[in-house]
């Protein structure tokens, strides 16, 4: 039974962190399924992503890369009051 607490992760024998059962999931997947699988499932999400965001994406790379967010010390355009 895994029940989860806080951020770890209670198994029967254990707890474990939310990360390391992230971890031993892949390892996992990695021996059922190989490595041809993780290529596979990530080119399929690359090009649904691509299908999702592409016009964002050519902007972004034109920009140099993904926008960053404005220092805090920077106007967000509220207006100051």
């Amino acid at each position: 039974m895994v029940k989860r607490a806080g951020v770890g992760i209670m198994t029967d024998k254990e707890e474990i962190t939310a990360a390391e059962a992230g971890r031993r999931g892949g390892r996992s997947t990695l021996e059922h399924h190989g490595a041809e699988f993780f290529r596979q499932i990530g080119r399929k999400g690359g090009q649904r992503t691509k299908e999702l965001y592409g016009e964002l994406l050519s902007e972004f790379g034109k920009k140099g890369g993904r926008p960053r967010r404005p220092a805090l010390d920077q106007s967000m355009g509220e207006g100051n009051q």
